[in-house]
C-alpha cells in the first residue's frame, strides 16, 4: 500500500487566502501561493490535493505563477513507467511575491483614479 500525506490549510492560511482573494487575486492562485508558502516545493498531485483544486485549475495556477517567474519546474523520472513527474519549486520568497502583488494593485488603483479625473474633466 502506498502512503500519501494530504496537507490541509490552517485557519491562518485560510485567512491569508481570503485576503488575497478580496484584493483581487484568483482563488486558485491564492490557494496555490498559500500551499507554496508552506511547502516550498510540490508536485501537481500535492497542489491538487493540498489546495483542494481540480487538475485543470492546478495547470492554470501553475502556468500563471511560472509566467511571473515565481515558481520553476524540474522533472524527475517516475518510479513506474510513464511520464516524468514535475516538481514545482518556489523561486521567489513569498514576501517578495506579496510586494509585487502590492505594487500591481497600487498601479491599478492609480490608473482608475486617473480615469476618474479624466471623466470629471468632461463634466
Amino acid at each position: 500500500m502506498i502512503e500519501k500525506t494530504i496537507h490541509l490549510f490552517t485557519d491562518k492560511e485560510e485567512e491569508f487566502i481570503n485576503l488575497l482573494v478580496r484584493i483581487g487575486t484568483k482563488q486558485t492562485i491564492a490557494k496555490t501561493l498559500a500551499l507554496f508558502a508552506r511547502l516550498k516545493k510540490a508536485t501537481s498531485y500535492d497542489i491538487e490535493h493540498g489546495a483542494d483544486l481540480r487538475q485543470p485549475e492546478v495547470s492554470v495556477a501553475v502556468k500563471y505563477l511560472e509566467g511571473k517567474g515565481w515558481i520553476g519546474c524540474k522533472e524527475t523520472l517516475s518510479s513506474n513507467k510513464g511520464r516524468p513527474i514535475k516538481i514545482w519549486t518556489l523561486n521567489v520568497p513569498v514576501r517578495n511575491i506579496l510586494d509585487t502583488i502590492s505594487r500591481e494593485k497600487q498601479d491599478e488603483l492609480m490608473a482608475r483614479l486617473e480615469m476618474i479625473r479624466k471623466v470629471r474633466n468632461f463634466v
